[in-house]
């Protein structure tokens, strides 16, 4: 897994390069995914001492184990996060350890669609996505263990935790190109149809558009007019060195086209956009 969270941390950089208008938002991810790549590491060393021996994905996690993790992770966020933020982690340190093991239980338990946190000033849509951001490596340790997981390209939601996708990924396959989304939590890739809206399951053809722009060419952005919804999608045809996950932070422009035009992001991604 480490080696994952290298090469997140060595395409933040990449990307800061290449596209100067979102730098900021670059850095920001490269210093939270080397606090992720931390926690990461340490499940990698002791993963008995933060999972159960339970088959099922949702009891494997052990709270007395996380909970020390998650105030040391707060701390370290406060440090690195642009102002806003920072003061949300200052505020979310001060709560009792019962606030944090209720806020990782529901989480980890059914992860929740986040949309606008930067752009909002509720305390407890900002905990949810600073508690996402804590567990996404304990869950994609567990994704990454052996599973027998089938997709027919109809789920909405990821077929391994339930969590939304964060990013649509295009790859090569014969004249055209196959789809996959990928979760927002556990980081699971799962096989969906190209013409299926992920967030109400809208399946005509002119109801759904994408729009894409020439200094971002590899990346587009999905948009669904029944329920106003958008996700990004990268086009590894075009670009196969690109990671998704990371690609898509630097789409800013594509962003703010699609909430100029009324549009609502599915899932805002780690920078809370």
């Amino acid at each position: 897994m480490n080696r994952i969270w290298d090469v997140r941390i060595r395409r933040a950089g990449d990307l800061t390069t290449a596209y100067p208008f979102a730098a900021e938002a670059l850095r920001f991810y490269a210093q939270l995914a080397m606090l992720q790549q931390r926690l990461a590491s340490e499940l990698e060393q002791a993963p008995t001492q933060v999972f159960t021996a339970d088959s099922a994905f949702w009891k494997r996690l052990s709270l007395p184990a996380v909970l020390p993790r998650f105030s040391i992770f707060l701390s370290n966020i406060r440090k690195i996060a642009p102002a806003a933020l920072s003061q949300s982690a200052a505020n979310l340190l001060q709560e009792d350890s019962a606030r944090w093991s209720s806020l990782i239980e529901e989480f980890w338990h059914s992860p929740s669609t986040i949309t606008d946190v930067m752009l909002q000033k509720d305390a407890s849509v900002t905990s949810q996505y600073l508690t996402w951001l804590f567990l996404q490596p304990f869950a994609e340790y567990v994704a990454s263990q052996p599973k027998q997981i089938i997709s027919d390209g109809n789920a909405r939601r990821c077929p391994l935790c339930g969590g939304a996708p964060i990013v649509g990924v295009l790859r090569p396959e014969g004249d055209s190109a196959r789809k996959s989304l990928v979760c927002m939590l556990c980081a699971h890739e799962w096989a969906f149809r190209r013409i299926y809206c992920p967030a109400c399951g809208e399946e005509r053809e002119s109801h759904m558009a994408f729009y894409s722009a020439p200094e971002i060419a590899h990346i587009r952005v999905d948009v669904c007019e029944t329920c106003r919804s958008y996700t990004k999608s990268v086009d590894l045809s075009k670009f196969g060195l690109a990671v998704p996950v990371v690609d898509e932070l630097a789409a800013l422009p594509l962003d703010l086209w699609a909430r100029e035009n009324g549009y609502q992001k599915l899932q805002i991604n780690a920078v809370g956009i």
